[in-house]
């Protein structure tokens, strides 16, 4: 039987299934079977250890609720799953492809079995010919009708698993790339608010952005009215999770990394530090205001 996930890969479905809800271990257990339309079930020697080693490394976490511990995803297994989006749409693919090599090991042990009970039945035809429609010869058209309408079946759910997971992985590619496109965009428009408030506002915080988003190095407040130069490519390799809200936390822990190694490598005077704060609150102000406004 080929194996059903490659090496790593039912970790990061194990941290798929935590994300959509939190859960024990026999529902993890059974929803892996659902998804392979019952062709596969783990055990729960293969199950449990690897939840334990999640949270042994901090990806998850569980409570204990009648007796059973429920295990929830944490921050950093959101982190890692979003990390390897790409890589959870390729193995949407596997699973698919592990469902049809299933399907197809059972529907050849079928005509297997149906090829060996025809060559017993006519056997047995050629040794009792006078007895055709006895009880036995009966119950093997049975088995020999049973055996044909299972593998229909399995051929079926797996076809429809098959599309299925084609259909998913499509969406999970499209919703990927269109969550890139609209934090490409988000990045692009809040640098050029910022651009605009600082070009506005001058003093070290406009310096240390003109150095943060690409241009030359300043060396105090004389150089606030230089043009800022927009890096749209800034932070670019910052994967895009979907979800908004933590891409734009993402987003201001880079800024914020950014602004204080420009302070730590220029300085900053009292004076500067005074113009900083007066600039640090027009930009809140800013990116407040545009961040409660209806999107």
């Amino acid at each position: 039987m080929p194996p059903v996930f490659a090496h790593g890969r039912l970790r990061l479905y194990l941290l798929k299934l935590l994300d959509e809800a939190p859960r024990h271990g026999y529902e993890v257990i059974r929803l892996l079977e659902e998804r392979f339309q019952g062709l596969y079930a783990p055990s729960a020697g293969t199950v449990y250890p690897r939840l334990a080693k999640l949270e042994a490394e901090g990806l998850v976490t569980y409570a204990t609720e009648g007796g059973r511990k429920v295990y929830s995803i944490t921050e950093a297994g959101r982190a890692e799953l979003a990390d390897r989006s790409g890589e959870l749409a390729d193995l949407e693919l596997e699973i698919r492809d592990s469902v049809t090599e299933l399907a197809a090991e059972i529907r050849d042990d079928v005509r297997g079995a149906a090829g060996d009970l025809r060559r017993e039945m006519r056997a047995a035809a050629s040794a009792s010919a006078t007895r055709v429609e006895d009880e036995s010869w009966k119950a093997a058209k049975e088995e020999l009708r049973k055996a044909r309408q299972e593998w229909k079946e399995q051929a079926r759910r797996a076809k429809d698993e098959s599309r299925r997971a084609r259909e998913e992985a499509q969406q999970a590619r499209r919703q990927a790339k269109e969550a890139q496109e609209r934090a490409r965009e988000e990045v692009q428009r809040i640098a050029g608010q910022l651009q605009e408030q600082f070009a506005k506002s001058g003093g070290v915080l406009g310096s240390l952005a003109e150095a943060w988003l690409g241009g030359s190095t300043p060396t105090g407040p004389a150089a606030s009215g230089t043009p800022l130069v927009v890096d749209t490519d800034w932070a670019e390799d910052l994967t895009p999770s979907g979800d908004a809200a933590r891409d734009l936390d993402r987003l201001l822990d880079r800024f914020r990394d950014d602004v204080r190694d420009a302070a730590r490598d220029h300085g900053v005077s009292a004076a500067q530090l005074a113009e900083a704060r007066n600039d640090l609150a027009a930009a809140a102000a800013r990116l407040t205001q545009t961040l409660r406004a209806r999107p």
